[in-house]
């Protein structure tokens, strides 16, 4: 069958844009997760059958969900599934007609799905990967390159995870009030990789993750609902604002990259900086402090320079301090050297660089972009054209690997003495 173009782009979008809440609506009603996915993915190829014949619907989502209920219910009826599961899919029913039949919006159950998650049966390592796959749609490489692990070491732990469910039937609850802050880790963690999965792409014209980064702002906000004194959401919120404030100034007009010491501060959000020093207030009169919160006041130093003209390094670097005493993440200690480098000498920051064990970097992109521009400032010329070649090599944007390469060609090398350490592609730089 030869689809049109128009009617193939609605559906490519319907599933990428609700992919993440119809199976999130589905899943907190059924519980049962890969009777869900394989429902909707039936719903899919349905629509591609039937939209070129009869058009699209003015309601895409509600047809997508009805006819993924109606497959629910007839394996609940072929496998004779416990006769309780019968009456949730008519109220579902009720519910999807109703959503046809007027202009109330789509529920957003995917918050619920996150938390739901965090089952206490499911390995506290794969609850995140969980959450990035089966509510926001996002791939299992990509997952994996968060992780720093193997595409399919990735994915076959996620197969498991999901058989465990299947196997056990788990049954799905929503964590009570008092529940939430010991299971909210995970959730924070998910909408944090989600957020950074965006933002590593802005550059890419045509990616589909750039939504994620609004998703994941709009997620965190609606957090706020369900742990409203929790002043890790906040501090969450404060640091993906802070690195939204500088999304146009990441590049140039013609596509270049620019590094963050680098970067024109009038193209900075100014009204996304002072919303994200709000939330960072709040985290503060909450009370206790942890990780995200770390990482926004890292952030809000750096957006100082708006007013100041100025980056303190030695604040950013005592920061980096306590952030690696609380979370040693890879991206921390890696922080931590660029921030020392610039304040107290290249020296200090390359003995703190290459005390991380090697096995551990080598895949590692901005630990080679740093030692790179470490090594140039040392004048240790071929170390440095090495770790260059590396980084080069581990980055997917290609304005950065051209402005790699123009720190590490032959005219520069040893004659650039100034440390570009911000210039290092951290991610949510």
């Amino acid at each position: 069958m030869i689809i049109s173009m128009e009617t193939n782009q609605v559906i490519e979008k319907t599933a990428r844009d609700a992919y993440g809440r119809l199976l999130s609506y589905l899943a907190v009603h059924w519980r049962d997760l890969q009777a869900v996915e394989d429902a909707i993915g039936d719903a899919f190829l349905a629509a591609l059958e039937t939209w070129p014949k009869v058009g699209v619907p003015d309601k895409p989502e509600a047809w997508l969900i009805t006819a993924a209920r109606r497959r629910l219910i007839d394996r609940a009826r072929r496998t004779r599934i416990s006769e309780s599961a019968l009456p949730t899919l008519l109220v579902m029913s009720e519910d999807t007609q109703r959503l046809t039949s007027s202009s109330a919006a789509f529920p957003d159950e995917r918050l619920r799905m996150m938390f739901l998650c965090t089952h206490p049966a499911i390995d506290p390592v794969m609850r995140t990967p969980l959450m990035l796959q089966t509510v926001l749609g996002i791939d299992a490489a990509r997952i994996a390159a968060a992780f720093i692990i193997k595409p399919s070491t990735m994915s076959q732990r996620l197969t498991r995870v999901k058989a465990k469910i299947r196997a056990e039937r788990l049954i799905f609850e929503m964590p009570d009030a008092e529940e939430i802050p010991n299971r909210l880790d995970s959730v924070l963690e998910a909408t944090y990789a989600a957020y950074g999965s965006g933002w590593g792409e802005a550059a890419i014209a045509d990616s589909s993750r750039k939504r994620l980064e609004e998703e994941a702002i709009y997620l965190g906000k609606l957090l706020l609902q369900f742990a409203p004194r929790e002043p890790e959401v906040y501090g969450l919120l404060a640091l993906m604002l802070h690195c939204e404030a500088r999304r146009e100034a990441r590049y140039d007009d013609e596509g270049n990259y620019v590094p963050l010491s680098e970067q024109k501060c009038s193209r900075w959000n100014q009204s996304l900086i002072m919303e994200a020093e709000r939330y960072l207030h709040n985290a503060s009169q909450a009370g206790g402090i942890g990780r995200f919160q770390l990482m926004a006041a890292i952030q809000s130093v750096h957006a100082q320079r708006l007013w100041t003209g100025r980056i303190e390094w030695e604040a950013i670097a005592q920061l980096y301090e306590g952030l690696i005493c609380m979370y040693p993440s890879l991206g921390a200690l890696v922080g931590r050297a660029a921030a020392v480098a610039e304040a107290y000498g290249a020296e200090r920051g390359i003995t703190l660089l290459e005390a991380i064990p090697s096995e551990k970097v080598v895949n590692y992109q901005p630990y080679w972009a740093l030692a790179g521009h470490l090594y140039k400032r040392m004048n240790r010329i071929e170390d440095a054209r090495s770790a260059y070649s590396h980084a080069i090599g581990l980055s997917t944007d290609v304005s950065v690997r051209q402005f790699l390469s123009r720190q590490a060609s032959a005219k520069s090398i040893g004659i650039d003495k100034k440390i570009s350490g911000s210039a290092l592609n951290l991610p949510l730089q």
